[in-house]
C-alpha cells in the first residue's frame, strides 16, 4: 500500500515532481537558501582576495594576521548566517506540514506509512536547498567578480590573475543545501503524530494544550538553555585571565539560543501576552491577541526569527560599542584624532555582514504570516460571515504582525545586550588597562542608542511589508468562498 505515497528520493526530479515549489513559502524558502549560499560565497572569494592582496602588497606582505583575522570572521559569520536559514527552513516546513495535517491523514488512511510521507516532506527540502544553493552560487560568483573588478581600480596592487571561482567556495552552497534539507527534516516531524482519523478534520495548528504534550522536546531545550548558560558564565570567568573565553562563550550563546529557539513555545506567549495588553481591548485588537495565544507554535515560530535578527545586531553593536569604550579607558595617552576610523569603519562593515542575517530572518516572518493567512482562509471567512468588514480584517492582521514584531524586537534587544556584553567581557576581560596594568576586569556594558533606534525603526517598516501581502489574500476572497475552503 505504500506505492501509494512515492518519495522524491525514489523518482527523478522533473518537472512534475517539482511542482509543490508552486506551494505558497517554497518560493520564499528558495530565496533564504539562495541569500546565504551567495552570502557564504561572496565571504569566501573576498577571503581569498584579501589574502592575495596583501601578498601583492609590498608593506603588508609579510603580516598574515589580518588574513587570518578575515579568514575566521568568515567561517563564523557563514556559520550564522546558515544558522539563522536552518531555523528559518525549519519552521516554515513546519508550518507547512501543520497546512497539509488533513492530506497527510487521507494518505495515512488509504496505506501510506509516516516515514515515507515524512521522507517526502525532507526531500522536498533537499529540492529547495539544491536549487537555492545553485542559485546563490551563482549570483556570489558573479557579485565576487564585479567586487574583484571595483578593487583592481581602487588598490594600488591589487592582485593579477584573480578568480572567484575558488574550490572552496563550494563548501557554503553544498552547507546550504545540506542544512535545508535537514532543516526540513527537523520541521517535519509533527508529520509522525498525524493519525488517519484526522482526515476527517481540518488542518489546524496544535492548540495550547496540543503543545504541552511535547514534554521530552521542553525537557531538552531546557536542558540546551541552562548550559549554554552555563558555558556563557563559564566565558565571563575564562575572560578574566585568557582572551579564549570568547571562544567557551560563543558555544554557551550556541547552545542557549539553540534551547531558546527549541523552546520558543515556552518563551514567547508570555511575552505576547504582555504586548497584546498594549494595543486596548477593541474587537480587532483582542481577536489578533487572541490568535497569537490561542495557536503558540505557529507564533513562537513567527517571532523567534525576528528574535534571532535583532539579537544579533545589537549584540554586535553592544560588543563593539563596549570594546570602543575599554579602548578608550586604558589608554596611557589621549588617543589621536583619527584612531577609531578604521575601527568604526570595521563595526559599520560588520554590522552590514550581520544584517544579512536579520535580513533571512525578516524574510522568514513575511514568508510564515503569509502562509498562516492562507491555512486560516474558514476561519478569516467565518469572522467576514458574522460582521467584520474588510478593514477590520486588514486591521487585525497588521495588528497580529506588529504583536509578534514589537514582542521579537523587545526579546532581541533584550538578548543582544547581554549576549554583546558577555561577548566584549570574555574576550577583553584581561586586557591590561591604566594606570597600573592589571587585567580590565568587568566592562560595563555600552548599549550604542543610534543602532537601537534603527532596529526600532526597522521594526516597523517589517511590519509593514510582513502585513502587506496577508491583509490582501486576507480580503480577496469571498466569505462564502472561504468557508467552503478545506
Amino acid at each position: 500500500m505504500t506505492a501509494v505515497a512515492p518519495t522524491l528520493l525514489e523518482t527523478p526530479l522533473t518537472p512534475s515532481r517539482l511542482a509543490f515549489l508552486r506551494e505558497r513559502g517554497m518560493g520564499s524558502s528558495v530565496f533564504v537558501a539562495a541569500l546565504t549560499a551567495a552570502f557564504g560565497v561572496i565571504l569566501v572569494d573576498t577571503t581569498f582576495y584579501l589574502g592575495a592582496l596583501l601578498q601583492n602588497d609590498p608593506f603588508l606582505g609579510d603580516s598574515e594576521t589580518l588574513a587570518y583575522v578575515v579568514r575566521i570572521l568568515s567561517v563564523l559569520l557563514t556559520a550564522v548566517a546558515m544558522y539563522v536559514a536552518a531555523i528559518v527552513t525549519a519552521n516554515t516546513f513546519a508550518t507547512i506540514v501543520a497546512g497539509r495535517t488533513r492530506r497527510i491523514a487521507l494518505m495515512r488512511l488509504i496505506g501510506a506509512s509516516a516515514r515515507a510521507q515524512r521522507s517526502e516532506v525532507a526531500s522536498q527540502g533537499l529540492a529547495v536547498g539544491v536549487i537555492g544553493a545553485v542559485l546563490g552560487l551563482a549570483a556570489g560568483v558573479l557579485l565576487s567578480w564585479a567586487g574583484a573588478a571595483i578593487g583592481s581600480l581602487v588598490f594600488d596592487h591589487p592582485p593579477q590573475g584573480f578568480s572567484p571561482l575558488q574550490p572552496g567556495a563550494l563548501i557554503p552552497a553544498v552547507g546550504v543545501a545540506l542544512t535545508t534539507w535537514l532543516a526540513a527534516w527537523a520541521g517535519s516531524r509533527r508529520v509522525l503524530t498525524v493519525t488517519p482519523l484526522q482526515a476527517l478534520a481540518g488542518s489546524a495548528e496544535r492548540s495550547v494544550a496540543e503543545t504541552g504534550a511535547g514534554v521530552t522536546r521542553h525537557l531538552g531545550a531546557i536542558t540546551m538553555f541552562v548550559l549554554g548558560g552555563v558555558l556563557l558564565a563559564g566565558g565571563v570567568v575564562v575572560g578574566l585571565s585568557s582572551p579564549l573565553g570568547v571562544v567557551v562563550a560563543f558555544f554557551g550563546g550556541v547552545f542557549s539560543f539553540s534551547g531558546l529557539a527549541i523552546g520558543s513555545v515556552l518563551v514567547m506567549p508570555p511575552v505576547l501576552r504582555l504586548v497584546g495588553r498594549l494595543f486596548g481591548r477593541g474587537v480587532t485588537a483582542r481577536l489578533a491577541a487572541e490568535n497569537a495565544l490561542r495557536h503558540p507554535e505557529r507564533s513562537s515560530r513567527m517571532a523567534i526569527g525576528v528574535v534571532m535578527g535583532v539579537t544579533l545586531v545589537t549584540m554586535f553593536a553592544v560588543a563593539l560599542e563596549s570594546a570602543k569604550a575599554l579602548m578608550v579607558r586604558s589608554s596611557a595617552e589621549e588617543l589621536p584624532p583619527g584612531f577609531f576610523a578604521p575601527f568604526d569603519a570595521f563595526g559599520t562593515v560588520m554590522m552590514v555582514l550581520v544584517a544579512v542575517s536579520a535580513v533571512i530572518a525578516a524574510v522568514g516572518l513575511v514568508n510564515l504570516l503569509t502562509i498562516g493567512v492562507v491555512q486560516r482562509r474558514r476561519e478569516l471567512g467565518l469572522l467576514r460571515a458574522i460582521g467584520l468588514s474588510s478593514r477590520q480584517v486588514r486591521r487585525m492582521v497588521l495588528l497580529e504582525a506588529a504583536h509578534v514584531t514589537i514582542a521579537a524586537t523587545a526579546t532581541g534587544l533584550v538578548l543582544g545586550v547581554a549576549y554583546g556584553w558577555i561577548a566584549a567581557q570574555s574576550l577583553l576581560g584581561s586586557v591590561p588597562s591604566m594606570p597600573d596594568f592589571h587585567p580590565a576586569g568587568l566592562i560595563p556594558p555600552v548599549v550604542p542608542w543610534i543602532p537601537v533606534v534603527a532596529i526600532v525603526a526597522c521594526t516597523a517598516v517589517l511590519t509593514l511589508v510582513a502585513s502587506a501581502t496577508p491583509t490582501r489574500l486576507a480580503t480577496r476572497v469571498a466569505p462564502v468562498e472561504a468557508l467552503a475552503a478545506d
